[in-house]
Parts: structure tokens; sequence; C-alpha cells
């Protein structure tokens, strides 16, 4: 008999399991009262450490100032006429599908608009990739260039294609050679400075970065980092030549993904879908965690207004 993975036979979170801890809007409300003052209530504005609670507005006064604050200020909650079950469901939902949760699913799950999925799906994601964002890459780290899109009819193939979005595929390594962590950025394009930019944000200092031919990688070293370009050029053909198998395997996975479980995605909030898969991805050890995980940041990251979802999303 085949050995079983540990990773795909982690028990993760039930739903029974979730409707026991996040049923109610009141569990979901304390739960979020722990993330905002884990030491219990300060007042923000004179720290005091005793309130009421308004329940006709849902707000936490200081018995103090009178200061009246909200569990939700500052969170991606910030705002939102939908109960807190319903944010918690669709936090489950997203974080335990391990192939994505499209908002048209989302929608019929929740029993909300096709607009309301829509956002909350957008908020998630953004939420997922700020969160990544904030851990930058180190030791051993792959990258490659890679292209989102197809050839246009009558178009050119390969680099420079009309209708592809470029972005950076890095993974980082252990000791061991196994992969740890995956970070996929949109830039403009693979250029010198683009590549600067990029490894000032999402590589820790002194990091060695190994990556195919491509010039523009090499202006990594003008930031102290450690770079090897390795010549592939024929030598995909040769089945000793293994070093971005684990690299090309996950670009391979995440785009069938994508492509399997969302349709019509507009390139222009590509970093959001990319993201998505990143976070789930390096979390993939602790599936049991990654609920509480989004949760978390979602209490964090701050608020996400509509009008910034309509833009597309920051490159790198």
């Amino acid at each position: 008999m085949a050995s079983r993975s540990d990773i795909h036979f982690q028990p993760g979170v039930s739903l029974i399991e979730f409707q026991c801890q996040y049923g109610t809007e009141e569990q979901c409300r304390e739960h979020l009262f722990s993330l905002k003052w884990p030491k219990g209530y300060r007042c923000p504005k004179c720290g005091h450490n005793l309130c009421y609670f308004i329940e006709s507005r849902s707000l936490y006064q200081c018995r103090a100032c009178r200061h009246q604050a909200s569990i939700l200020a500052n969170t991606i909650f910030s705002s939102t006429k939908l109960p807190l079950t319903t944010w918690f469901l669709a936090i489950y939902l997203v974080s335990q599908s391990k192939e994505g949760f499209a908002s048209l699913k989302l929608r019929r799950f929740l029993g909300i608009s096709q607009t309301a999925a829509m956002r909350i799906k957008h908020k998630l994601q953004m939420v997922m990739k700020k969160a990544d964002d904030r851990r930058p890459l180190r030791g051993f780290v792959q990258i490659d260039d890679v292209y989102w899109g197809g050839k246009r009819p009558g178009g050119k193939r390969g680099r420079g294609a009309e209708g592809k979005t470029p972005f950076i595929a890095a993974l980082q390594r252990n000791d061991k050679g196994h992969p740890i962590f995956i970070r996929f950025s949109r830039v403009g394009s693979f250029n010198s400075s683009e590549m600067l930019r990029w490894g000032q944000k999402h590589l820790k200092p002194s990091t060695l970065v190994i990556s195919d031919g491509l010039a523009c990688f090499k202006s990594l070293k003008n930031i102290g980092h450690f770079h090897i370009s390795a010549i592939t050029t024929g030598r995909y053909n040769s089945p000793d030549f293994t070093l971005f198998d684990w690299l090309n395997t996950v670009i391979g996975n995440v785009k069938n993904k994508i492509i399997g479980t969302y349709h019509g995605m507009d390139h222009r909030h590509l970093p959001r879908y990319l993201g998505e898969f990143c976070f789930r991805f390096n979390r993939r050890f602790k599936l049991d965690r990654l609920l509480s995980s989004l949760i978390y940041y979602s209490s964090q990251i701050g608020p996400i207004p509509e009008r910034q979802l309509r833009l597309a999303e920051d490159w790198w």
C-alpha cells in the first residue's frame, strides 16, 4: 500500500467545528474583541480599561472619557451591512477550499447578492496578499519570469506578446531542497529597474537567488543579493536537469487551479488571485490554523474601501 501524504490528510476545520466556534453573531463579535484587545478593553483615546457596551449601536463606550469604539473599525469589516456570521462563513469557505472559491459559488452558499459576494471575495484576496507581502523571502530562493494569458489571434508568441501579463514566480526552499514559501508578483516588465524594486520589497538582505539566464535578474546583485544564473537552453530535454522542477510544478499547479476555478478574470486583478493561492500554499502544513490566521489578518490589515477594489492592484 502506498504511503499517505501527511499534508493531504490533515484534518483541517470541519463545518461542525466552525459552527460551534463562530455560529452566532455574539461568538464572532467576542472573537474580534479578543483580537482587538487581547489584554482586555483599552480605550483608544484615554487608555481606560472599563467600558459599557451600547447594544443598539454595537459600540463600546469608555466609562472615563465616553469615547465610543467599534470592534469593526480598522478592519475589513468596517462599514459592512452584512452580519459577522456571513463574513466568518465566507472566510471559512475561502480558507478551506484548496482550489479556490469563486464568487458565484460564494453567493449561493451565503445567500447574498453577486455584488456583495464579489466584494467579499476580493477583500479577502487582498488580505491574503498583504499578509504574505509582510514576510520577505530569505535563504535559498529560485525565481522565474512567467506570463499570464495566451497568444492573441495573429499576434506573436513568447516574451512581449500582446495580451499577456508578466509576473515573477519566486520559491523559497529549505536546506533539504523542499519548497517552503512561494511569492507571485505582477511586474510592469522584465527589466533591471523592476527587478530592483521587487527585490527590495520581497527579499531579505543577502539572499541567494537562482534564476535562468534572463539578464534583468542579474541586477539583484546591486542590492546585496547573491545571484546565480543557470542556462536552461536545451537542458530541459535532459532528465538529469531537475533544478527548476519544484518551481515549474508550483507554477503549473497555480495556473491550472485558477483556470479551473475562475472564469473571465480581469488581468488587472491578477495579483489578488495569485496572492490567494500563495497564502494557502504557504500555510499548507497548518491547515487547522488557516481559518484562524485569515480571521486574524482580516482584523489587522485595515479597511479596504470599495473604490480600491475597482482599481488595478499595485505591482509587486
